[in-house]
């Protein structure tokens, strides 16, 4: 059986010091966008999939079903390495084991497991509550065993921060670390010094949540890379600014009775990029 391709390349990337930078990704059109542009990683948030799959609040609404559907969707349709959100798991340790399965056959390169208690809320939101981090220690357990392929990376998330302070978040921390995940996430810091402190002390890869409109300060790259983390997230970005561009321009045909003369930019190669020439070639050959 062939290996996580994928996930090789994304391993192969942080092994040689590069910045993974991850727009934040939820549909097909985000996922064809980021792409064609070179980008090392994406990252499939789970704030915007819910959003954009059910209308509805990253609140522990979306299901397993839902989540690895969509997952799978964005990775038959980008080249690029995909870490995906897979909330808690989806339950207990049988369903971790099905969850990083089922993630893993549909092409996602790593796989992003937090120590919430279900059902889940989005990370810098208020109520937050974590499980016993023995608990989670066992789900990352589980996670790491369950891949068929060893390139496959297991990123462990804790919420712990909000609710019980820094130390505990970095306690857990170490122990996610002793557990086998490849990637740490400590969710929610919420000063540089806190950012800067979690980087001296997480040894293993690092990522970094860069959410508008979080607890987080927003740090650029170079400067991340320099305090110790790895990898850089923007679940937010892109959902929030084509939210208020559809916003916009709806404003506009509301109040003018037409699209002409609207200011507002537009995507002009929407044909090319959803794959139209394919689908001419093909006509063109095969329908008479």
């Amino acid at each position: 059986m062939a290996g996580n391709l994928k996930a090789a390349e994304l391993r192969r990337l942080l092994a040689q010091g590069e910045f993974i930078l991850a727009p934040g990704i939820y549909d097909g059109i985000s996922a064809r966008v980021a792409d064609s542009m070179g980008f090392p990683a994406l990252y499939m948030t789970g704030y915007g999939a819910t959003a954009s799959m059910l209308g509805l609040p990253d609140a522990g609404l979306a299901t397993y079903s839902d989540m690895v559907g969509r997952a799978e969707m964005i990775c038959s349709v980008v080249k690029t390495p995909l870490i995906a959100d897979a909330d808690t798991g989806y339950g207990g340790l049988l369903n971790v084991q099905r969850t990083v399965r089922g993630y893993e056959a549909a092409g996602v390169a790593a796989i992003q497991i937090e120590d919430q208690e279900m059902p889940k809320k989005c990370g810098h939101t208020p109520g937050r509550r974590v499980v016993p981090a023995e608990e989670m220690v066992m789900k990352i357990r589980v996670a790491a065993d369950a891949r068929r392929h060893a390139e496959t990376m297991i990123v462990a998330r804790t919420d712990a921060r909000t609710a019980h302070g820094l130390d505990e978040a970095l306690r857990r921390a170490r122990l996610y670390e002793e557990a086998g995940a490849d990637v740490i996430f400590v969710e929610s810091p919420e000063t540089e010094a806190e950012l800067e402190r979690i980087g001296k002390e997480v040894s293993k890869p690092l990522l970094a949540n860069m959410v508008e409109f979080g607890k987080t300060p927003r740090v650029e790259a170079d400067r991340l890379k320099k305090w110790g983390f790895d990898i850089a997230i923007y679940p937010g970005l892109g959902f929030s600014v084509a939210a208020e561009a559809m916003r916009e321009a709806w404003s506009y045909l509301k109040d003018k009775g037409t699209s002409a003369g609207i200011e507002v930019p537009q995507y002009r190669g929407m044909h090319e990029l959803m794959g139209f020439p394919e689908v001419w070639d093909f006509e063109k050959r095969w329908v008479s």
